[in-house]
């Protein structure tokens, strides 16, 4: 083992791992903790560790052929289910685009305190993937790096909040390793299935076997393929590990914090806090709802505006970074069904004025309130679309035809 070599191949797992932190799974982290406290953490660790066994295959299927998921279907497939494969997949990519233009437009409005409009935020995002393709002319490894940037713009932002709250380690260490439910209805089962569809995205497949692609490597020495997937994999876990803690801190704050309060009670603190935004919360005894515009507020009312503001810092940067391999994946899925090869340019803006169109009509006649509730449509729509990763990549990485001698076993 040699961390030279692992720095070498560090880059694509945590390029991979941004879509495990985008605003849609935020979303869903901190309503698990609102809804069902620390109950759910086993689901979610269960999600990653599964998404981790199914990026590796992702990632051997890359190395092992030469060629990403998309150029495997391509060549495997017939006309028909290939074409159904790519729209499922385009539709994934457009689903997830749209939370990361509703997660960074409201950022974008929590830290200008409500002076930038949602529909102004969205617009504004329209803006970022200009930055992002300026950034891509430096190349791979300095994208890469600036993925790392956002990654720990993250983990310390999440990271305040939860030394802030300080939640209770023994019940998040039971709803880690036991297994169970305790008193759930329906609301707790909804959120789990969500956890489920924002963890695993069936886009990031498609992606990271492409992304392995940048590193060379000598196909025709079984040695270097075999070394090269275990540093991969290596990689994949360390990177998939630091998105489960920070999907496990925001779980935990809202676990600790707000489960089982009720709007009269957060109403309360946010008028004596003296907070502009109390009269999100009707002075009723109906259990409090949040998303992640209302758990910026919520947090605000309770730990001090510092804690809103970096709470807002942490959701642009999952915007931003999750914006940018949403981009990624749909060029080379485009690329690899269609072949067609058009300019990162040219693809940018189709995917990107198909997402924000909706987005931006939601922004401009309703409130933040049906803006944040497509994100859990969102999440249900990535579940549905699952299968349509899923099976293509057990199939191929388990054919001896295509792995050779790296198919997988029973």
């Amino acid at each position: 083992f040699s961390f030279r070599k692992l720095w070498a191949f560090t880059g694509p797992g945590f390029l991979m791992s941004i879509a495990y932190l985008d605003p849609g799974n935020i979303e869903s982290d901190l309503q698990s903790g609102a809804v069902a406290g620390f109950k759910l953490l086993w689901v979610l660790m269960l999600a990653t560790v599964i998404g981790l066994l199914l990026q590796r295959l992702a990632a051997r299927l890359g190395v092992v052929t030469g060629l990403h998921l998309a150029e495997v279907c391509n060549r495997q497939y017939q006309k028909v289910p290939r074409i159904i494969l790519w729209l499922m997949v385009e539709l994934a990519i457009i689903g997830s685009d749209m939370q990361e233009v509703i997660g960074s437009a409201i950022a974008i409005n929590l830290l200008s305190m409500g002076k930038i409009p949602l529909w102004g935020g969205v617009l504004i995002t329209i803006a970022d993937t200009f930055v992002f393709l300026f950034l891509d002319k430096y190349g791979l490894r300095k994208l890469e790096a600036f993925f790392g940037f956002l990654i720990t713009i993250m983990a310390l932002t999440f990271g305040y909040e939860y030394i802030t709250v300080r939640p209770n380690q023994e019940k998040l260490l039971k709803g880690l390793f036991v297994p169970y439910c305790q008193d759930c209805g329906t609301p707790q089962l909804e959120q789990a299935v969500g956890i489920v569809g924002a963890v695993i995205m069936p886009h990031n497949m498609y992606l990271h076997s492409a992304l392995v692609k940048s590193r060379q490597v000598n196909r025709a020495n079984k040695r270097e393929v075999q070394e090269a997937n275990k540093y991969f994999f290596i990689e994949s876990c360390i990177a998939l590990f630091v998105s489960f803690i920070i999907n496990i801190f925001v779980v935990t704050v809202f676990a600790e914090a707000f489960f089982e309060k009720n709007n009269a009670d957060v109403n309360a603190v946010c008028v004596n806090a003296s907070s502009p935004h109390s009269s999100l919360f009707p002075s009723n005894n109906q259990t409090l709802e949040v998303d992640i515009y209302k758990g910026g507020v919520v947090l605000g009312c309770y730990f001090g505006p510092a804690a809103l503001y970096i709470w807002a810092i942490g959701i642009l940067a999952a915007g931003q970074s999750s914006t940018m391999t949403g981009t990624y994946s749909g060029q080379f899925v485009m690329e690899g069904f269609l072949n067609l090869r058009w300019s990162r340019f040219a693809r940018v803006l189709l995917t990107r004025s198909i997402a924000i169109t909706p987005t931006l009509f939601v922004a401009i006649f309703q409130d933040v309130e049906h803006l944040t509730g497509m994100n859990d449509f969102l999440n249900v729509l990535m579940s549905l679309q699952l299968p349509f990763a899923l099976i293509p990549v057990l199939t191929f990485t388990s054919l001896p035809s295509v792995m050779n001698d790296f198919a997988n076993g029973l």
